[in-house]
């Protein structure tokens, strides 16, 4: 098995909880010089933002309002970190 490297999350309310990933992972998913946990926190807001957009559009029914605001403020998250729509990144829109 690989070495690992662990990486923590701080919630809003202070609990914590680690991931390891193996060693060389991270880099391989970086650009040139790119922070560490920068590149674990855009994978985090990257993923997030894709599991509300297929909670939101992709699930059978209409969706609460709630759930719609939710997915709209993660996909304006997504633009202001990567400079391009969720949609665009996906490859489709709603």
């Amino acid at each position: 098995m690989a070495e690992t490297e662990t990486y923590t999350v701080t919630g809003p309310n202070g609990n914590e909880d680690t991931v390891e990933l193996p060693v060389g992972l991270v880099d391989m998913l970086s650009d040139h010089g790119e922070e560490p946990t920068r590149v674990v926190t855009d994978v985090l807001l990257n993923v997030m933002a894709q599991q509300a957009h297929a909670i939101t559009h992709h699930s059978e029914g209409d969706v609460p309002e709630d759930v719609q605001d939710i997915n709209d403020t993660a996909a304006e998250l997504f633009e202001e970190r990567f400079g391009e729509s969720l949609e665009d990144a996906l490859g489709h829109s709603h």
